[in-house]
């Protein structure tokens, strides 16, 4: 009996552990999705667009800080991890959208696509923080990632608002 509670306790931690790294995966696409919407939108800008340009690399710099540290954790659970964006995440799928977007080149346009992936990522944010198997550590490194990122989103808003 006791071997058999004991094979189900790893059963169920090995859920977990692939569960977990799913959803960190995912977060580690859109943040490889972010970084390419950002690196398309700095292409689009005009030369007097400097300062998105900054803004953007900055953001841009935030995700690869952030995908690192998610990396970090698929890495110590023994999973793999994610290096593309392609589909076969579950979350991450409302960045992909925004690529499409980009076609615009005036900057009020290119900050309206940016508030979209913002909001995108947000949720995929929110959506990996409704998941109830999560260890604390990495619901607070999630967590974390999400107010930071929330900032970022409310920047862009302000900046697109501006724009009147």
């Amino acid at each position: 009996m006791l071997l058999l509670y004991i094979e189900t306790i790893k059963i169920k931690n090995m859920k977990t552990t692939t569960e977990t790294a799913e959803v960190l995966n995912d977060l580690i696409q859109i943040n490889n999705d972010r970084i390419e919407g950002y690196e398309k939108a700095r292409q689009e800008l005009k030369d007097e667009d400097a300062d998105l340009k900054t803004l953007f690399l900055n953001m841009i710099g935030e995700s690869q800080k952030y995908k690192m540290a998610l990396a970090t954790e698929v890495s110590a659970l023994g999973e793999d991890i994610e290096t593309g964006t392609t589909n076969s995440g579950k979350i991450y799928r409302a960045w992909m959208d925004v690529k499409a977007l980009f076609t615009g080149h005036d900057r009020k346009t290119v900050l309206n696509n940016c508030e979209f992936g913002e909001d995108a990522a947000q949720n995929a944010y929110k959506m990996a923080l409704e998941e109830e198997n999560i260890p604390s550590n990495i619901r607070e490194l999630i967590s974390d990632q999400k107010a930071s990122l929330r900032t970022s989103h409310d920047e862009i808003k302000r900046l697109r608002d501006a724009q009147a």
